[in-house]
């Protein structure tokens, strides 16, 4: 049979390290012939826009590149598989081409909304008695996926916001006058990356001081409140803030900076809630401040990225293309934290229907009384996660970067 992987939503630090998995444990095994690669997602699929990965990485060293280059050489996508009652058509034109070009398993690798697509896909699959195995991998920087410990992707994430807050405080602090600077993160629905830059304060950093995330309402006088009295121990108070905080009426804090337009899966774009806040403690305490959004730096900056989370993402893959030989399907792999110290994990599987369209929060427990910052269970989970550094290729000191060649 032949295979084919592609990669849906935001992009990761991670995602090709996972392509790399699922092809290097292909091509160990007879029983499979062409390994495909999709070009943004399941969009490629109905568009027969596939290429060859035998032909593409046809030595170590371009495999090796392509674990440490950020983003996904096949591109990504927001589609929104229909369901079938609603249009069957799109399915039988992914069956068909899927029998056309022999295809005996389906890797997709996304977030949530990717998962509902292996769950639909799968599903159709089986209710039709057709013989096309389809798994999903996991990955987002959100880390909100269902029964992964943690998903692939975040750990890299949460190295490079930890370790760009701990330069913005080192600048902040140059300065006599007192100054408050807002850093913020992404996270929609859950908090995971805001409250990953707690890792600092294992090293001795009182700085994030202050902590925002979206599982407790923010209000914007107890936000103006705390910053007063951090101000009477730091004159510079760093703040890490989610773009996705809302206040206890439901509504997105920054609601009146964002352009109220929503994605295909029906998420509103968010942005904003930095310049915000910056806008609101100018008004009301009048110290230089500033804000910073990390923006998609957060997500591709493979220069940083923690090497126990990509060699993961290559084992997860691995264990993806395993899982559908042995004859699984609808499930996605997960990641199974067995111990902190020494940090041991165990890839499984779970049932995609588990997963899909379901969130994982930051536990509430793991959140301070005063709802800023977070507690000492918070850094003993993210800690392992960004451990080790990467090998770079470097280029007249800049990153190499695999590309699929055309």
């Amino acid at each position: 049979m032949n295979i084919v992987v592609a990669s849906s939503g935001g992009p990761t630090s991670a995602i090709n390290a996972s392509i790399a998995g699922v092809y290097l444990e292909a091509v160990k095994h007879s029983s499979i012939n062409k390994i495909y690669g999709a070009f943004n997602g399941i969009e490629g699929i109905l568009e027969n826009r596939l290429v060859d990965l035998r032909e593409q990485l046809n030595d170590d060293g371009a495999v090796e590149l392509l674990k440490n280059t950020p983003s996904t050489v096949l591109g990504s996508c927001r589609y929104k598989l229909p369901k079938v009652e609603d249009d069957i058509t799109v399915y039988e034109k992914v069956v068909t081409y899927f029998k056309e070009k022999d295809i005996g398993a389906f890797f997709y690798i996304g977030g949530n909304d990717s998962m509902d697509t292996v769950c639909k896909l799968s599903r159709y699959m089986k209710e039709n008695n057709i013989d096309i195995k389809v798994i999903g991998i996991p990955k987002t920087i959100d880390n909100d996926l269902m029964y992964t410990d943690h998903t692939p992707g975040f750990g890299s994430a949460a190295k490079y916001v930890a370790a760009t807050i701990s330069e913005i405080t080192r600048d902040s602090m140059v300065y006599s006058a007192k100054s408050v600077t807002i850093v913020e993160v992404m996270g929609r629905y859950a908090g995971w990356l805001t409250a990953s830059s707690c890792v600092l304060k294992e090293r001795g950093e009182s700085a994030p001081h202050l902590i925002y995330l979206p599982e407790v309402p923010f209000s914007t006088e107890k936000f103006i409140e705390d910053i007063k009295i951090k101000q009477e121990k730091h004159k510079a108070v760093i703040i890490a803030v989610s773009e996705g905080v809302k206040n206890e009426e439901g509504c997105y804090v920054a609601e009146c900076y964002q352009s109220g337009e929503n994605d295909a899966f029906g998420h509103k774009y968010l942005a904003g809630v930095g310049k915000m806040l910056e806008d609101l403690v100018k008004n009301e305490i009048g110290c230089k401040v500033r804000s910073i959004e990390l923006n998609v730096m957060q997500r591709c900056s493979s220069h940083i990225a923690s090497k126990t989370d990509i060699d993961e993402a290559e084992h997860i893959g691995s264990k993806a293309v395993l899982a559908a030989l042995n004859g699984e399907t609808g499930k996605m792999m997960i990641l199974s934290r067995v111990s902190n110290n020494p940090y041991k994990v165990e890839i499984q599987t779970i049932d995609v229907d588990d997963v899909a369209n379901h969130v994982k929060y930051f536990p509430i427990e793991w959140i301070n009384e005063d709802k800023n910052n977070v507690k000492n269970e918070a850094i003993n989970y993210f800690l392992p996660l960004i451990q080790g550094e990467l090998n770079i290729k470097m280029d007249k000191g800049i990153p190499v970067h695999f590309r699929i060649k055309k």
